[in-house]
């Protein structure tokens, strides 16, 4: 029996995790046989550090995000310091331990953190596992492990290219998958150009940041929004005391089934770009805006956005319902963005999902033959 395990970092709900249960979703359901776990790196090395930096980092980017963003900007592209190096080594003796406890075949990681401890072990010739990367951002930061690793899943074209000619990675190791998602959530051919437009309002379990000043300027009687809270029931409450038919609350939503066809229902996203969320939208073929984000990887995949035209950003000196309805209403531009967005597909080699299956299929062949 083939055994994969799956390292995100972090027990709080994030796209690192989405895209581990995504992967495994489609696993299991393809090859019945394979056991595939899924494991915090964090909360194995120590339960009680995974809480305090968790912790930690949620208040640093609500409090100072601007120190928060300097500090990512300067580690992102070189991360080893003189400092870090006790703790890396803690980390590797916690790496080595899990391996020689779960035996893996193979390990996906889906958080640059354990990337990068495997990475190093790698160099070092003590661990000779496969290990794919699976990128989760529209961006690679100096976090994850590169030449030493043996797959790397990439958001995009550019991504490959960066990690070929800086990094001299084989580009048969490099495979342009964009972010992925899940396989229930299911990419459309054409957008909706329907005259009354719904509006998808997500973020609201971290905190969108503007959600109530953006829900409470909003009166264009062609838009009716639906507002996804999270697990924000103060929020979901709130909204539902409006009794306003043209915001309509939800909570949590868990099953990628049921996103699905929220996202069928809607004919944009308002959002905080997020790697998971943002690549859900361009499947689904829905405009994306947004007016918020967090320092470091949001701001990182919002530049990438922006650059190649894939998401717009609202601004706060005029209504944002009119800002949405000039976008959505404008035949012009909605064709020259579809137009985007088939560039931004047409990049895409095959799916994470493919690429793991061909991967598998290989190497269970070669076991059966040893």
């Amino acid at each position: 029996m083939m055994n994969i395990l799956v390292l995100p970092l972090f027990q709080m709900p994030s796209g690192h995790h989405q895209v581990a249960d995504a992967m495994i979703y489609s696993l299991r359901h393809r090859f019945p046989d394979i056991r595939c776990e899924k494991l915090d790196f964090l909360s194995y090395c120590n339960e009680h550090m995974e809480k305090r930096v968790a912790d930690f980092y949620l208040r640093w980017i609500s409090v100072l995000p601007h120190s928060y963003e300097w500090m990512y900007q300067r580690w992102m592209r070189k991360f080893e310091q003189p400092a870090m190096e006790p703790w890396l080594l803690y980390f590797e003796k916690k790496m080595k331990r899990l391996l020689q406890e779960k035996k893996p075949h193979l390990v996906i990681c889906t958080h640059s953190f354990p990337s990068h401890v495997l990475q190093r072990l790698k160099q070092k010739g003590i661990v000779t596992v496969p290990v794919v990367n699976v990128y989760t951002d529209f961006f690679l930061s100096g976090i994850w492990g590169k030449t030493a690793i043996d797959y790397h899943f990439v958001p995009h074209k550019d991504a490959k290219r960066l990690l070929c000619t800086t990094f001299h990675v084989e580009p048969r190791r490099v495979i342009v998958t964009g972010i992925p998602i899940h396989e229930q959530i299911v990419p459309v051919q054409k957008m909706k150009r329907r005259t009354n437009k719904r509006i998808l309002v997500a973020g609201g379990n971290q905190g969108l940041g503007k959600m109530k000043q953006f829900l409470m300027n909003t009166t264009h009687a062609q838009l009716v929004y639906y507002v996804l809270c999270g697990k924000n029931e103060a929020l979901y409450h709130q909204i539902k005391s409006w009794d306003n038919p043209c915001i309509r609350p939800y909570r949590y939503i868990s099953d990628p089934a049921k996103m699905n066809e929220l996202y069928d229902k809607v004919d944009a996203i308002v959002t905080k770009p997020g790697g998971v969320t943002m690549s859900e939208a361009l499947a689904k073929r829905l405009p994306a805006f947004t007016l918020s984000y967090l320092p470091g990887q949001e701001q990182m995949n919002l530049h990438y956005l922006r650059k190649k035209g894939l998401i717009y950003f609202l601004r706060d000196n005029e209504p944002y319902d009119q800002q949405l309805l000039r976008v959505l209403m404008n035949e012009e531009e909605m064709n020259e963005w579809e137009k985007r967005i088939d560039g931004y597909w047409l990049e895409r080699e095959k799916s994470a999902q493919e690429a793991l299956y061909e991967w598998i299929e290989a190497n269970v062949y070669a076991m059966k033959k040893r």
